[in-house]
């Protein structure tokens, strides 16, 4: 771990240390955005239901090993999303679980959802209801389709909105190939994008009420985010009509940029212009830069079949590593196609300091009941020199800060937690 990376502090501090947020979300949108907010300092509270917790909890395998290595019940997957969060559990089905919500709501600047449309106004919960209690609360809904149009009342989830927003008829390989057909990308791709974009607009959020003084109800739609990172792909089509396809790990508009073979496996090229295409030439002792059809990027991509092939039966001449040390000495960008464990075994990774290690009970032995201290994640992407972000929870036990924060928030007393718990409320 670099100091670059992330500093540990059991006081809040970062960029945010002056936020706090009411965290109501599930899964993986949600909780993706309020781990950006808690990385960078702010204080967030994650409201779970009692003996259930955030779906994730339970989605596995993988499962954490206890600490002798033996698989328990609680998912990896939680982890993911949930660094740096205060666990509380609340039914807010019940009327005294809503009224501490409320409470906890009015003491926060911003409060993150993402039930389906409609899905807490019954619980007295939804943002005009909240606002009307505290008109500075900044409120991010996080829906499939969003709180207007056709769709609205619908659940979504990102494997449904990969497929629907074209997403998944522009990733996988061509019909015609082998393997071919439409696939989602590795990694719910489209909860993390509307996870980021849900953390940009919340900051947006409140910088406005620097000037106005007043929260805003944020509308953030899985559908929305996955057309808009279509990007170049959606772009392309909405100015000329034409309906982009699948091709594998080839780019439409450039070439050579995607794998190769190679005489162990594989690797990666990404010459993305002229100069870095004839220093590959000269490396690889080739002179088809000079060669008129693959002069230009633009005469690459018209005779992309024959260069490919050409280039397949060159690459094949030498291993991985020789190529990757031949063309990085000539500023060619290329790589290994890497495994999840070769990633994280890269030196370059290492020095990022992008593993993190946290225990959950750093002060004393673990509760009664349980079983799991240390938890791994991948460090916050997030760089700031002067505030930059701070490790103060590991990604906590269900409920695990419940009676620290009704004691600190709502000045409960150990008499009136014990009553809660006795009702099911917590």
């Amino acid at each position: 771990m670099t100091a670059a990376a992330v500093s540990s502090a059991t006081a809040r501090t970062g960029a945010l240390s002056h936020l706090r947020v009411l965290d109501l979300s599930r899964v993986l949108a949600g909780p993706w955005c309020t781990q950006n907010l808690a990385d960078m300092g702010a204080d967030v509270i994650k409201i779970e239901k009692p003996g259930e917790g955030d779906d994730t909890r339970h989605w596995g395998p993988p499962f954490f090993p206890d600490q002798d290595g033996r698989p328990t019940t609680q998912a990896c997957y939680f982890a993911a999303c949930n660094r740096n969060k205060r666990s509380v559990t609340v039914d807010m089905a019940t009327p005294e679980g809503q009224a501490i919500i409320r409470e906890l709501a009015m003491q926060s600047d911003v409060l993150v959802e993402n039930f389906k449309t409609g899905g807490l106004q019954r619980y007295g919960l939804d943002y005009a209801s909240l606002a009307a209690l505290n008109p500075r609360l900044i409120y991010c809904s996080v829906t499939g389709f969003g709180h207007t149009g056709p769709y609205a009342p619908r659940a979504g989830y990102d494997l449904l909105v990969q497929a629907m927003s074209g997403l998944m008829s522009i990733t996988g390989r061509a019909d015609s190939e082998p393997g071919g057909g439409p696939l989602r990308v590795g990694v719910a791709v489209i909860d993390l994008f509307t996870g980021m974009y849900a953390t940009t607009a919340i900051l947006g959020a409140v910088e406005a009420r620097h000037h106005t003084g007043r929260g805003q109800h944020i509308d953030m739609a899985l559908l929305d985010v996955a057309m808009a990172v279509l990007a170049n792909q959606g772009t392309g089509f909405l100015n000329t009509g034409s309906i982009p396809g699948r091709q594998g790990n080839t780019h439409p508009s450039v070439v050579p940029y995607q794998d190769f073979p190679t005489a162990d496996g594989n690797m990666l090229l990404a010459i993305g212009n002229d100069g870095q295409f004839a220093r590959f030439c000269e490396a690889a002792g080739v002179a088809w830069h000079q060669d008129a059809r693959f002069t230009t990027n633009a005469g690459r991509v018209i005779h992309r079949v024959e260069i490919v092939a050409m280039m397949s039966e060159l690459t094949l001449s030498r291993s991985t590593a020789d190529w990757i040390a031949l063309l990085e000495a000539r500023a060619v960008p290329c790589g290994p196609i890497n495994n999840i464990r070769q990633a994280f075994e890269d030196p370059h990774v290492q020095a990022r300091g992008l593993r993190i290690t946290q225990q959950r009970y750093p002060d004393g032995p673990l509760p009664q009941g349980e079983c799991i201290n240390q938890v791994v994640t991948t460090a916050s992407p997030l760089r700031l020199s002067d505030t930059p972000a701070t490790l103060r929870y590991a990604p906590p036990a269900m409920g695990q800060h419940t009676e620290e924060v009704l004691r600190e928030r709502l000045q409960l007393d150990a008499a009136q937690l014990q009553a809660l718990r006795g009702r099911g409320v917590l």
